[in-house]
């Protein structure tokens, strides 16, 4: 029986100098007298973090995540700091890598180096309560071999240090270099799972489970599954979006597992990774690969088999209307990564780019 079951956002924002329009290490400036049970620091002095509260209702978590928004902006603007959704940020600061002052980010420095100091990208977790946990890792593999379309959906980081990376989402292969970041699996139970963890905290690569990375994983704190593919997104309704599509894939495969349907997909690790890669580089501009037939296809057309595979849960969960209407719409205009790109085209400035990101961001 298809049961609705709650979910949950964290977003990632650069903090940028409303002047300059660059990235500036003052997050701890925006994050004075906000609660830190909602918003949070990150590695990089430049990065706040929102979380919004676990909800069974997509208009529910839009409303939460519009607030969160307002209360970042809020915070910001007083002290000539905007707030901007999306992978990486057009313009640089000045100062270069700001730590954030926390025992765990100089770990994080001392034992990653480069890697932790180009950590200039913000992405999107989504989390869908999931409490058997032996259930959950068998729903996440099966789950896997979609993630790629939601991460042509969030592409939003053309710019790499100030340079077009030729990617829709450049942050997506920055994110790849850490140790544990990709595909998932195979498990067969959540104690396999847990025993490939332990063997890596023991490896000495990471300090604990928290640092497991993988595309789609059972949290470390909660009990949810945890996709984390994605860019940050300036749009609200894009990011409620890939929550509806989200849930609604863990909520298929979890009927599935539990009536015993064998999995329809179960893609290599190697196609998985390639899949991946061409959703970074393509975004919602280019071909896609399907899972169903591992050919390309146009991205817009692959977000649409997705979305008829899932109506039926969909509309069992009540979630069908809006999740078809935003995708439309998100279809309509494009990632944010051709809008970013469409927005530099006209006068060649970056500055035109952080304005369009401002703005978006601002929208709710």
């Amino acid at each position: 029986m298809t049961r609705l079951v709650a979910l949950g956002v964290e977003e990632e924002f650069h903090v940028v100098d409303l002047v300059s329009r660059r990235l500036t290490p003052q997050a701890h400036v925006v994050l004075d007298g906000l609660p830190d049970t909602s918003f949070s620091a990150e590695l990089q002095q430049a990065v706040v973090e929102t979380n919004s509260t676990p909800t069974l209702d997509l208009a529910a978590l839009r409303a939460d995540l519009v607030d969160l928004r307002r209360q970042l902006i809020a915070s910001a603007e007083p002290h000539g700091l905007g707030i901007i959704g999306s992978g990486t940020a057009p313009l640089h600061g000045a100062g270069g890598f700001a730590l954030t002052p926390d025992e765990r980010y100089q770990y994080l420095l001392d034992s990653y180096q480069f890697i932790a100091r180009e950590q200039f990208i913000c992405g999107g977790q989504f989390h869908v309560e999931i409490t058997d946990r032996d259930l959950a890792v068998l729903v996440a593999q099966r789950v896997q071999p979609w993630l790629p379309a939601l991460l042509a959906v969030s592409a939003s980081s053309p710019y790499w240090f100030e340079t077009d990376s030729g990617y829709a989402s450049s942050r997506a292969l920055a994110w790849q270099r850490w140790p544990t970041a990709g595909p998932l699996g195979p498990f067969e139970s959540a104690a396999e799972y847990d025993r490939a963890v332990a063997d890596l905290v023991t490896s000495g690569v990471i300090d604990d489970r928290g640092m497991v990375y993988f595309d789609i994983r059972l949290s470390a704190h909660v009990p949810t599954m945890e996709l984390r593919v994605c860019d940050s997104l300036p749009r609200v309704d894009d990011v409620v979006l890939l929550a509806g599509l989200f849930r609604a894939l863990v909520v298929r495969e979890t009927d599935a597992v539990e009536a015993g349907t064998p999995p329809r997909l179960d893609l290599r690790p190697a196609m998985l990774r390639a899949t991946s890669w061409r959703a970074a580089r393509s975004g919602l501009g280019g071909d896609l690969i399907s899972p169903l037939t591992g050919k390309p296809v146009p991205a817009p057309a692959l977000v649409d088999t997705l979305l008829n595979e899932l109506r039926p849960t969909l509309e069992a969960v009540g979630d069908w209307e809006t999740v078809s209407a935003l995708a439309a719409e998100t279809l309509r205009r494009g990632d944010s990564a051709g809008r970013q790109r469409a927005a530099y085209k006209k006068k060649g400035q970056a500055t035109d780019v952080v304005d369009l990101l401002l703005g978006e961001t601002a929208e709710g």
